[in-house]
């Protein structure tokens, strides 16, 4: 039963340094990708720094990055909480294992204080003879061997758990060292905060005195964005009527044949817009793909950080909504199909284009594309480039949708996190 315990002991050991890794290995991780995000957004600051007026964009990407920096703190506090759980259970395992080894190495003595009682060949044998029947006989000698081999198991246990102890010593010492490298990152970052912080308070001080710009701005990216907008429900409304009329004919194709053939007219159900976008096989198929991937689509960009989230905005007293999320990425970068589907309609507006594309009764809108590589009618795969990303003086921005028929939902949601 000691033995058991013992083994059961250092599967548990072994187990909760498994799950410590992985835990530290996903924060870890999760830490680098932030600051992927963060340099995006620095080097993208560093390249429009030089324009003249102060724009939005700067503004928005400052933001981001306190953000992304404020989450960066969050997750070396998450690895510094793990760490000291870990330097907790590594003590309490240490002085466990140190109680197990004295009691190890008391027993271990005790067999040999018998051992050396009993090492006489003369008393073994004599032990032997003393045996009432030949089945008593037997399980003498055997009750001598296996005492030697249980000996032998107790020496190597006793060298099994120093060496435990030891490793276990390493490794506390190892996190120790880890921790006071990540208290030291923490306040690194902290400073670069609180500059980003005093940075973006100077730029908000700045709008102030350019309000009436701002708003002008703010006013223009509107009109443009109505128009797109306008563009876009208007070609989603077409494929809605061109599949009701489809379903319609169908219907009544159907009505004149039960006539003909003297049977029942079918009742004709009652149909919403997604019925009507779903009415095919290959519809069908693609909205229920598109929609068992929630939450596990590719991002449109390779590299990407999103300077401005979808829902109400308010910046000074101005106030507008985003019906998608605006993601920064690297300078001609392509822009990428986030699932298989049909091109619905390609349009140059304001010098860079647009790209929609239908997923059943689902739509991905890509905006502010330089060039493009396919046209309407098309057919996609997901990850198949579309285009490459326009950049203009907030740097390369791509515009990105999700809509299901003419409802507009929040990419967050949809891609991968």
């Amino acid at each position: 039963m000691k033995l058991q315990r013992l083994f059961l002991l250092f599967l548990f050991i072994s187990v909760t340094t498994t799950v410590f890794a992985q835990t530290s290995a996903e924060l870890k991780r999760s830490k680098e990708a932030i600051q992927r995000e963060i340099d995006l957004l620095q080097r993208n600051l560093n390249a429009t720094s030089s324009s003249k007026r102060m724009t939005m964009g700067q503004i928005r990407a400052v933001s981001a990055k306190i953000r992304l920096m404020q989450n960066k703190i969050s997750v070396i506090n998450s690895e510094i909480k793990n760490l000291d759980n870990q330097i907790h259970e590594n003590t309490n395992e240490v002085h466990t294992l140190k109680s197990q080894l004295g009691q190890l190495k008391n027993e271990y003595a005790g067999m040999v204080r018998f051992a050396q009682r009993n090492k006489n060949a003369y008393d073994k044998m004599m032990f032997i003879f003393a045996s009432d029947n030949f089945n008593q006989a037997y399980k003498r000698i055997k009750y001598f061997q296996q005492f030697g081999q249980y000996r032998k198991k107790q020496a190597d246990y006793i060298q099994g758990t120093k060496k435990k102890i030891e490793y276990k010593i390493v490794v506390l010492d190892k996190n120790l060292k880890e921790k006071s490298s990540l208290l030291t990152e923490q306040e690194h970052e902290k400073v670069k905060l609180g500059k980003n912080k005093t940075e973006q308070a100077q730029m908000l001080n700045q709008i102030s005195r350019q309000e009436k710009q701002f708003r002008q701005d703010i006013a223009a990216r509107k009109r443009k964005q109505a128009e797109i907008d306008r563009a876009i429900r208007n070609a989603i409304q077409r494929e809605i009527e061109i599949a009701r009329k489809k379903a319609e004919e169908e219907e009544r194709l159907a009505a004149q044949k039960a006539i003909a053939e003297g049977r029942p007219v079918p009742v004709t159900k009652e149909r919403t817009t997604s019925n009507y976008l779903t009415a095919s096989p290959e519809s069908a198929k693609l909205s229920a793909g598109f929609e068992n991937n929630r939450g596990r689509l590719p991002w449109p960009v390779g590299q990407y950080s999103i300077v401005e989230r979808f829902g109400s905005h308010t910046e000074g007293q101005a106030h507008y909504t985003n019906d998608g999320i605006n993601i920064l990425t690297e300078q001609g970068a392509a822009v990428k199909a986030v699932f298989e589907g049909e091109v619905l309609f390609v349009r140059e507006l304001y010098g860079t284009y647009i790209v929609a594309l239908r997923h059943g009764d689902y739509f991905t809108i890509y905006q502010n594309l330089k060039t493009v590589n396919v046209a309407r009618g098309n057919k996609v795969e997901t990850k198949q480039t579309l285009g490459i990303v326009a950049s203009k003086e907030d740097g390369p921005i791509l515009h990105f949708e999700i809509m299901r028929g003419q409802n507009k939902l929040n990419p967050e949601a949809w891609i991968a996190k």
